[in-house]
């Protein structure tokens, strides 16, 4: 751990070679030589969150291949798996991880090329680490007689201001930043962890068996002096699934490495990726794209109806937005009882549900949890408690689908995930891009409840924004906020 040896933010920033400015060729570069090798790319994520920074690609919630070749079929050869095995233990995580790669390699042996495959979770570091990545492998030992030759950590999400330097994983806090180890997410009762350098973090979440020494890095003056050629260099001498810790702060330092990953697989090497949002949109050579707004919501106009906001999230920043969307008294406000839900007292979702129904007949409708924490003995416990809470969630927006909400907002990664799958029958989507740079993405339903498909569905992590971003979002939706 870092201790009190560690150094201020300012210390570690102020010594930063100069990032290489943004270039849409080496992006080029990147795209052409996917296109080249016919190359694939495998996202199996842990929430519906992770394709916060793509647009154009598409997301399945369902273990079949036949949906994932109808989603690499698209320009960007990409597709995202929702796993949501974040609320899952780690055996059935395990299980579905491993389903989800052989599926996704059925698909690219068929098809006669390679697909790569990355871990996406970050969700501020939480999740099955160790478990999730060892499987993976597995897979590729299995399919391929050799596992990965290395595990690239590129947890940086740069949107929402968690970058990595001098390998300490960084959260901004205000107008500041602070070691991730530091944060309300380090305390998670699932998967918490006290490492902010992630040299030291994949030795915790090892259980030590894997020494900080054992784990490589490639620093920031790797990349931003040494380039692409430098970054194919370190990694050409990967073996036996090594940890590789990648610093980055900017797109540019995550292109860089994507392009140096790519020159290094051409020479014969293979790496699993374990990563926040950003590292998939560099590593698929996509650039940013406008926020959504008006039109590009709507493409052949905004139905008459109104919306509903699903909030299952309990850290402390969704509670702060839920009190400040409350505050504007625009919504009929709907809490579900999670104390009697978890008792069994009546049928709390089928009341729910109806009051749900009947309240978007006359204004938009805000379906939100108790916000006391209801914690379990354990991790275990305290992950089965989130699972039925969400579970509650998705039956009672199943139950108001009839009603047509015009859209619907789903705040936190797992009841995302439930809600896409469970309460609007989400098997695949679009993700057509996000309401603010790299955060908050709008999905596209594809193949769903019939009452669902075209409706923009909108997943929103539950540690992303400020205080009224929640409100902002309802504001854009309702045609309410027009500048980006």
């Amino acid at each position: 751990m870092l201790g009190d040896s560690r150094p201020a933010a300012s210390e570690v920033f102020a010594g930063l070679p100069d990032a290489r400015p943004d270039d849409e060729a080496l992006r080029e570069s990147i795209r052409a030589m996917r296109v080249a090798d016919g190359l694939l790319l495998g996202v199996l994520d842990d929430d519906p969150t992770g394709s916060q920074a793509v647009h154009g690609v598409q997301v399945v919630t369902v273990l079949e291949e036949s949906a994932y070749e109808a989603a690499l079929g698209g320009a960007a050869a990409t597709c995202f798996v929702l796993t949501n095995t974040r609320s899952l233990g780690e055996a059935a995580a395990v299980e579905l991880n491993t389903r989800a790669a052989r599926g996704l390699l059925a698909v690219a042996e068929r098809r006669d090329t390679r697909i790569q495959l990355v871990s996406r979770s970050d969700s501020t570091l939480r999740g099955h680490v160790m478990a999730e990545v060892a499987a993976l492998q597995a897979v590729r030992r299995e399919v391929a007689g050799r596992g990965f030759d290395g595990v690239l950590l590129i947890p940086a999400f740069l949107e929402a201001g968690r970058v990595t330097a001098a390998d300490i994983h960084w959260a901004r806090a205000g107008a500041g930043l602070i070691p991730v180890g530091e944060t309300e997410f380090a305390r998670d009762p699932a998967f918490g962890y006290t490492a902010s350098d992630l040299r030291d973090f994949v030795a915790e979440k090892s259980g030590a068996a894997i020494g900080r020494d054992e784990v490589a890095s490639i620093s920031l003056a790797d990349i931003r002096l040494g380039g692409p050629p430098r970054i194919r260099d370190l990694l050409a001498g990967a073996a036996d699934g090594r940890w590789i810790v990648v610093n980055a702060t900017e797109y540019s330092d995550l292109e860089t490495v994507a392009c140096g990953v790519l020159l290094a697989e051409r020479a014969g090497q293979s790496f699993l990726f374990r990563t926040g949002p950003s590292f998939v949109r560099a590593l698929s050579g996509l650039g940013p794209q406008a926020p959504l707004r008006g039109g590009a919501i709507w493409p052949s106009g905004r139905p008459r109806g109104h919306g509903l906001i699903v909030v299952g999230s309990h850290v402390s920043q969704t509670s702060r937005q839920v009190a400040a969307l409350r505050a504007r008294a625009a919504t009929t406000d709907i809490e579900l009882d999670v104390p009697a839900l978890m008792r069994g007292a009546g049928d709390v979702v089928a009341a729910a549900g109806q009051q749900v129904a009947e309240a978007l007949g006359r204004s938009d409708v805000l379906l939100y949890t108790s916000r006391a924490l209801a914690a379990g003995r354990d991790g275990a416990d305290s992950l089965a408690i989130a699972r039925t809470v969400s579970a509650a969630l998705s039956r009672t927006v199943a139950a108001a689908l009839a009603a047509r909400p015009a859209w619907v907002i789903a705040k936190g990664g797992i009841t995302s995930h439930d809600v896409a799958l469970h309460g609007l029958g989400i098997r695949r989507a679009e993700v057509t891009g996000q309401l603010f740079p790299g955060v908050i993405s709008v999905l596209r339903p594809i193949d769903a409840a019939p009452e669902a498909i075209g409706m923009p569905y909108i997943v929103f992590a539950g540690n992303v924004g400020d205080d009224g971003t929640l409100a902002q979002v309802v504001a854009i939706l309702n045609g309410e906020q027009e500048d980006p």
